[in-house]
């Protein structure tokens, strides 16, 4: 048995890896709008946290977190601000690209279980895509300020507005239609794949008394 639900947890994270795949390199996944892109490629990091825990989350999260570097050099789509970035530091591009959606994948598994243990399982998946969004555009954001607050073409961007201003401003819409649609779409995904016995059972308590 353990044999079997190990093969299906590996078969489950291919699964999303592939379909993040399709979302990173065709317009499924990405709506441009200006220097920034309303994305939907964190559904499937959500969700393979919410199946596979933090580590399926990470995993998920690293992949999402390459495609988007990778749109830096012109692979699989461009992004304006991206190649912009990349100009300026390519390290330090990578690591406003990459580190946000792992480390949002790995807390989203975390999350998860947290909510549960309070709440059902539709209202932790409901919960953990809420969070997928607002988490990856907090961390996002957070870091192009941190790494490149002090350049031109940053300071040109904000144009002399406070920090939280500038954020709240710049990811605007993007954030509020990010945030909707993961939030609705993981908590109807996640329930349903815990209806097919895809999502693990949660512990009872006193279970093992």
């Amino acid at each position: 048995m353990k044999s079997k639900f190990n093969t299906s947890q590996l078969v489950l994270l291919g699964l999303m890896t592939a379909i993040l795949l399709l979302m990173a390199y065709t317009p499924l996944g990405y709506l441009n709008i200006g220097p920034l892109a309303i994305t939907m490629n964190m559904i499937p990091v959500a969700i393979a946290a919410i199946t596979l825990g933090p580590v399926g989350g990470a995993v998920t999260g690293a992949v999402f977190g390459m495609t988007s570097f990778l749109q830096c050099i012109g692979v699989g789509g461009t992004s304006a601000m991206g190649a912009i970035l990349f100009d300026i530091n390519p390290v330090l591009a990578f690591i406003q690209r990459f580190v946000p959606r792992l480390v949002d994948g790995l807390l989203l598994g975390y999350i998860f279980r947290g909510v549960r243990r309070m709440s059902n399982t539709y209202v932790a998946c409901t919960v953990t895509g809420f969070f997928s969004a607002f988490l990856n555009t907090l961390f996002f954001m957070s870091l192009l300020v941190l790494l490149f607050g002090n350049t031109q073409y940053m300071q040109e961007l904000m144009g002399g507005k406070n920090v939280i201003v500038f954020i709240c401003g710049f990811v605007g819409i993007n954030a509020v239609c990010e945030i909707g649609f993961a939030t609705v779409v993981t908590g109807a995904v996640g329930a349903a794949l815990y209806r097919a016995h895809f999502v693990p059972a949660p512990k009872q308590a006193g279970s093992a008394a």
